[in-house]
């Protein structure tokens, strides 16, 4: 039986913006799509392609181009599906937005990645609360074609099914990780620094902002450190963390994070602007200027 897909956003209360929360999966209704939806998916793929030249990370690109997606319409999720499948054995499913977390670490473990099925509207061109079709296909979808870090997704996924058994504390840790790494993680290449976030690729402002400003710290990576450090949803990040490959991603979640989370809970968060003398600091904010890391 067809479930009749349904645009659910946030909702603006006394309280300020409430998250809502759905659990239906759906097809693509791929035939719905307005002719103003597929401009709006144009319009934002023309420009973030155009500013994530010499920015994104090499794979971006490729598995974007591998993918086959371009300006011209919003692409199927079917076809994105069949070269997933023989390639890293993920697939896409329609969700109507966001999922509670236990269903989201869920569909991950079993290699399977939510996408909201709607595309912003016009006036939400530069700025949405939530993840729309936009951030999910064009900022999460391309490197899932990317082995490791394929492997690395389903491997969060399984942690999350975890933390949620473990406490309340542990499932703050764990998001933090995913927060500074698949949303908003930078990457060295060929002696730069380039992205790998999904949370920037799908911004015009961040991805500037996180490469070019003086303004973040952009701190190596460190596991512990991450799940330490708190961050802001309401405005561009005040630190990044930097990984050196996608490998050392997927080594990160190789061990129990159970006594990580114990050790953890004895010791305070930092705030998202904080930067430590044990960092490893390849850039500090406040325009000092770059740093190797032997200055740091």
């Amino acid at each position: 039986m067809s479930v009749e897909p349904r645009r659910i956003e946030n909702q603006l209360t006394d309280k300020g913006f409430v998250p809502v929360y759905t659990t239906a999966i759906i097809e693509q209704p791929w035939d719905s799509y307005t002719e103003q939806d597929h401009a709006t998916w144009s319009t934002l793929f023309k420009r973030q392609r155009e500013i994530l030249k010499g920015r994104a990370c090499a794979e971006f690109i490729d598995n974007q181009e591998r993918f086959g997606m371009a300006a011209g319409q919003i692409p199927r999720f079917e076809e994105i599906n069949a070269l997933l499948a023989k390639t890293t054995g993920w697939q896409l499913i329609g969700v109507e937005g966001l999922l509670p977390e236990l269903d989201f670490f869920e569909h991950l473990a079993n290699r399977r990645f939510p996408v909201t099925w709607w595309i912003r509207r016009p006036e939400q061109i530069d700025y949405i609360a939530e993840p729309d079709m936009f951030h999910d296909l064009f900022g999460h979808v391309p490197l899932l074609l990317n082995p490791v870090f394929a492997d690395y997704m389903a491997a969060y996924g399984r942690g999350g099914v975890k933390a949620h058994g473990v406490s309340a504390e542990a499932l703050v840790n764990l998001t933090r990780l995913y927060w500074y790494t698949v949303e908003f993680g930078l990457i060295r290449q060929d002696g730069a620094l380039r992205i790998y976030g999904s949370g920037i690729v799908s911004s015009k402002g961040e991805s500037i902002h996180c490469l070019e400003s003086d303004a973040p710290n952009r701190i190596g990576f460190d596991i512990k450190r991450i799940m330490r450090t708190r961050y802001r949803i309401d405005t561009f990040q005040k630190t990044y963390f930097v990984i050196d490959s996608f490998e050392q991603l997927m080594e990160a979640t190789r061990p129990d994070f159970v006594p990580i989370y114990a050790e953890l809970a004895t010791q305070p968060a930092y705030p998202a602007a904080a930067v430590l003398e044990t960092d490893t600091l390849i850039h500090r904010g406040s325009g000092e200027g770059w740093a190797t890391d032997a200055d740091a």
